[in-house]
């Protein structure tokens, strides 16, 4: 499946741009910290629900999405399968505290590309978004 920006010749030197998606802010702006070090992302927005993570995946377009499992209004299993049914070529990683096979089970069934616990350091982070984002759905 084709990415969703059109390819340019520039965008080799392009940086991933990641849509951060969970309920608390301190963790919001660790995970912007951690991301914006790196020298090939950079955090275009947050949002604190699913539902807000909808509207700004329409009007961002990010890379990758990190999306945390229980937040209010709309959970991340139900934002995945709202911006996957419009975006289905979106690429999308799973980021919780819950090591829960029932958890993870219901976010591989919305679409996520993979799951990842909150309590990884910020290598094992960095390197999860870089896989996702060079993954294809299948």
């Amino acid at each position: 499946m084709e990415d969703i920006r059109t390819a340019t010749g520039e965008e080799k030197d392009m940086k991933t741009r990641v849509l951060i998606v969970d309920d608390h802010r301190a963790f919001r702006d660790g995970l912007k910290l951690v991301i914006n070090h790196q020298t090939d992302m950079e955090v275009i927005g947050e949002a604190e629900d699913g539902e807000k993570a909808v509207a700004m995946t329409r009007e961002l377009l990010p890379d990758i999405i990190l999306m945390d499992v229980k937040m209010p209004i709309m959970d991340g299993a139900e934002a995945t399968s709202r911006i996957l049914a419009e975006m289905p070529g979106m690429k999308i990683l799973a980021l919780s505290i819950y090591d829960d096979e029932g958890f993870m089970a219901g976010m591989m069934r919305a679409g996520v590309l993979g799951y990842i616990l909150k309590g990884c350091d910020s290598e094992e982070l960095s390197d999860a978004i870089r896989r996702t984002v060079g993954s294809r759905r299948t």
